[in-house]
């Protein structure tokens, strides 16, 4: 399926805010170009990156001293809102750009048509959370192979090194999927196995990995909690949570835009919580990275899944397609569904 450019209704991250200064940045969503640019008050704004006069990439002008854009071939210059002028013909008509709404928010600039509500912006649900930091992954991969890659954790012993178990113990994994009407919920526990890295967050040998997650299409995101308990069930004191937004740059590219926090359940251990943070978030960080290694190997997978031989773990992965266009592209069926085996039906 390809995608079209209505999903700009939807708020995306699609550059970190540190990113953005006195030049503009060119920015893809959907197969669509963005020229993002502050003005003179140093605020955010978005103009389709094609000047109306001939269609050169307003992305490779400047930013002029009075906050407007300038283009880069004949000098029109366009405000915050697209409103344009011509320098060389002062009263021409109708020079005026299309503009987006731009909203800084984690860190992030988030882009969307301008009359998407800002109750339309995502929540991350972050309240008893510590906010660790954010980061983005070029995905070398269409939207529906790297989602599908994040719809299942049943790669983790092979793909990844540090969260999750390991192959002598990819039968000991509990499972549960539900398939909803806007959403799917995931959980796994299973044995963690031996990495240093995550007993920075206080996880010993022998604790029991869980991973829970829900995922979205207003736009397309998961959000991950992670969390440990020991064999006899008691929290270890840190949980997780990952907020990744799959942004489909273009037809064959998917950019990941990863928001990473972190809960502390042990009063005691809570003033650690920044330091935990950062190290979580690194931890984020390095499973990502992983995925988006091994990515390429599987870019060609078709959009359809007919023919593959799904198993329990990929429950999600049918139901998905559907949710994905009917709400994130508002498109009808595109491909016919394949019903999944026998033991990963229902939910």
């Amino acid at each position: 399926m390809e995608p079209t450019p209505d999903v700009v209704r939807h708020f995306h991250p699609v550059l970190p805010a540190r990113s953005l200064g006195k030049k503009p940045v060119r920015v893809e969503l959907a197969g669509r170009a963005y020229a993002l640019f502050r003005d003179a008050s140093g605020k955010p704004a978005a103009l389709a990156d094609a000047c109306p006069h001939r269609f050169a990439p307003l992305s490779q002008g400047k930013v002029r001293a009075d906050g407007r854009l300038q283009c880069p071939y004949h000098g029109w210059r366009f405000d915050a809102e697209g409103k344009g002028s011509n320098p060389s013909q002062p009263d021409l008509r109708h020079c005026d750009a299309r503009s987006f709404q731009v909203v800084e928010r984690h860190d992030y600039l988030w882009l969307a048509e301008r009359d998407t509500p800002l109750s339309a912006m995502p929540d991350m649900e972050a309240d008893e959370y510590v906010f660790g930091g954010a980061f983005s992954q070029l995905f070398q991969a269409p939207l529906h192979v790297s989602l599908d890659n994040f719809s299942e954790d049943e790669h983790t012993p092979y793909v990844h090194t540090r969260l999750g178990w390991d192959d002598p113990r990819a039968d000991q994994v509990e499972f549960e999927a539900h398939n909803l009407e806007d959403r799917t919920q995931v959980h796994y526990r299973a044995p963690q196995r031996a990495a240093p890295l995550i007993r920075l967050l206080g996880v010993r040998d022998g604790d029991f990995f869980q991973n829970d997650w829900v995922t979205r299409f207003d736009p397309v995101r998961s959000q991950y909690t992670v969390s440990w308990v020991t064999p006899d069930g008691k929290p270890r004191p840190f949980i997780t949570r990952a907020n990744i937004f799959f942004v489909p740059e273009t037809a064959n590219t998917t950019r990941l835009h990863v928001f990473s926090f972190l809960k502390c359940v042990i009063p005691a251990m809570r003033p650690l919580l920044p330091i935990a943070a950062r190290a979580a978030a690194a931890l984020t960080w390095w499973e990502v990275r992983d995925d988006a290694r091994f990515i390429p190997t599987v870019a060609g997978t078709p959009y359809s899944h007919k023919g593959m031989r799904l198993d329990k773990y990929d429950k999600p992965l049918v139901h998905q397609r559907k949710l994905m266009e009917r709400i994130y592209y508002r498109a009808g069926p595109v491909v016919a569904p394949v019903p999944l085996a026998r033991e990963a039906s229902g939910g």
